[in-house]
């Protein structure tokens, strides 16, 4: 094991074997630290959160040659809140916000300036790529892929393997620089597995997307719209709106 002598280590604190913690990390009390964790220099791990075995936190990002959307700025220090768990062989870089009681499962990677809002999930194996914004109380389920520059709000529910993207010109032309957008999820709005949301499409709020639905149009609020291409459906039911759940705490 390997503690850097500017690190702050608080209270209660443990540590499994072959763990490294860099310069100037910050552990609060009572983090349970598993075995093979990595967390690099600046990192800032907040009261009671749980970091599983054979993780990576803060990891600086390398930009590829042909990269669009990877920028050489300086990044802020990972931040995570607390009572955080994260999962068994995740790569969470510099530069996230991680708020309180966020669970993120094994596996997951979540990239630079990335925010993810307080009590939401991020399940087995999901992707967040960089400059995406996550809001309170979402869950997004296993093998997820959350494209760059993409907006999910609160209480969204993004279901396995759903794909977001955000570039109509598939690599080709300097053009497609210019029109780099993932979709925008807003406020309650769900996502049925395996449907793919094409660039900068908006999701309405408390709006339904069926399971295999391919998103080419905006979809308007307490819709539900299904197929390929996706096409207006039916309201969503009354009983089903966010308003309606016994979970929903407002703003």
């Amino acid at each position: 094991m390997y503690i850097s002598q500017s690190a702050k280590i608080g209270e209660n604190v443990s540590f499994g074997y072959n763990v490294v913690v860099e310069e100037n990390v910050t552990i609060d009390r009572n983090v349970i630290i598993g075995h093979n964790v990595v967390i690099k220099k600046d990192t800032h791990i907040g009261e009671g959160s749980v970091i599983a075995d054979n993780t990576v936190l803060g990891k600086i990002p390398f930009k590829a040659s042909t990269s669009a959307t990877t920028d050489d700025k300086p990044l802020p220090p990972l931040n995570i809140g607390k009572y955080v768990t994260i999962g068994a062989n995740c790569v969470i870089y510099r530069g996230a916000q991680i708020d309180d009681y966020v669970f993120i499962g094994d596996l997951a990677s979540v990239r630079e300036d990335v925010q993810i809002g307080e009590r939401t999930i991020v399940g087995r194996g999901v992707s967040i790529e960089n400059k995406t914004t996550i809001g309170r109380y979402v869950k997004i389920e296993t093998e997820a892929y959350i494209t760059a520059i993409s907006t999910i709000e609160d209480y969204c529910f993004i279901a396995p393997e759903v794909t977001f993207t955000n570039d109509n010109y598939l690599g080709r032309t300097e053009e497609r620089k210019i029109h780099f957008r993932g979709p925008i999820v807003r406020k309650g709005a769900r996502i049925g597995a395996n449907a793919t949301i094409l660039p900068g499409i908006e999701i309405g709020e408390d709006a339904l997307i069926a399971a295999g639905a391919v998103v080419t149009k905006d979809v308007p609020p307490r819709k539900i719209f299904a197929g390929v291409p996706a096409r207006e459906f039916r309201d969503v039911p009354t009983e089903q709106l966010l308003e309606n759940q016994s979970y929903y705490v407002g703003e």
